[in-house]
């Protein structure tokens, strides 16, 4: 996916959004379709029902769910795995119910098969980080203690991932180290794993992948930099630790992800110019002693199996044996 607009020339327009004089963002609608959830169902989606659920009124963030049928199109009898989802976008666009997540989330919960909860959170400049982490740590206790039929009748909270695409791979680090501190106040819910699909992390200094792609047609790093600059707390550069995971590491909190006996999936491929970023992040979190599993392919662009059916093909199957091997 990419942009007829030259990010070098008008980065915010690249992106599909208008900066406002009182530092607000207006975002084209256009640049990223959204759906309700009582749309007709494309006809390979046939198997996977939605609904939306508000979480919190006063900060307007709610949460799509997707629930797998079988193919006799009954509910399921069996408990199934619980995957709480966190959207892609630079912290800065994207929703719960944009088409591309949306399309994914039907795909994983269809596959596995498993219930997917992807949580709206909010966006910056508007909120700025750590807003979208409060909004992911709020969602896990809402989960655990909402009464809906779907989560109380379907779900196994005992099989519990949390999984999230780019800026929403940066969200499941950051809820995941939050999480770790109260595991026992998030009973019944129980995380078994973290799936970090293609995160978003940065850094003051370039990578070697960075400048190699610095002329990307999809994800640019002056893109990268641009949404950092919105979405971190104003003063804060690239280096901070929302932002870089090698800077501040918490050793005593990932020793406890270790004793929880948590399992970490981290994707990419060569194409993403952010990939020596995730590269090093899961080596640091092997070093640490944590069960990690690394998945990158050859080619590939920043978010490709959102929009490359081949790939995207690829990643459900890991997700799949990822979950499944619990």
């Amino acid at each position: 996916m990419s942009s007829p607009i030259d990010p070098h020339v008008d980065p915010y327009g690249y992106l599909g959004m208008i900066r406002n004089p009182d530092g607000s963002l207006t975002r084209i609608p256009e640049f990223l379709p959204t759906s309700t959830s009582s749309f007709k169902p494309n006809p390979n989606h046939v198997h996977v029902l939605t609904k939306d659920i508000l979480i919190n009124e006063e900060k307007k963030t709610w949460a799509r769910l997707y629930l797998p049928k079988t193919e006799s199109d009954s509910i399921p009898t069996k408990k199934l795995p619980l995957i709480i989802y966190y959207h892609g976008g630079g912290f800065v666009l994207g929703r719960a119910s944009s088409l591309m997540f949306q399309n994914f989330c039907f795909q994983i919960a269809n596959r596995i098969p498993a219930l997917i909860v992807s949580v709206g959170y909010r966006l910056a400049p508007e909120h700025r980080l750590p807003a979208a982490y409060d909004d992911g740590m709020e969602a896990l206790h809402w989960i655990k203690t909402i009464d809906d039929e779907w989560l109380t009748k379907y779900v196994d909270f005992s099989k519990c991932f949390l999984m999230g695409s780019s800026a929403g791979g940066n969200i499941v680090y950051h809820v995941g180290l939050r999480a770790i501190a109260c595991v026992d106040d998030l009973l019944p819910l129980k995380i078994q794993g973290l799936i970090f699909h293609q995160p978003f992390f940065g850094g003051t200094q370039r990578t070697l992948s960075e400048v190699r792609l610095s002329n990307d047609k999809v994800f640019p790093p002056l893109v990268v930099d641009l949404m950092w600059e919105l979405g971190l707390p104003i003063g804060a550069d690239r280096d901070h630790e929302y932002c870089n995971p090698m800077v501040g590491i918490e050793s005593e909190v990932l020793m406890k992800v270790k004793d929880q006996g948590w399992r970490l999936l981290v994707t990419g491929c060569c194409g993403d110019p952010l990939v020596d970023r995730q590269i090093e992040f899961m080596k640091m979190l092997k070093e640490k002693g944590l069960e990690v599993s690394g998945e990158f392919s050859e080619g590939g662009f920043h978010g490709c199996e959102l929009f490359d059916d081949a790939k995207g093909e690829i990643f459900y199957g890991v997700v799949k044996n990822f979950v499944l091997s619990v």
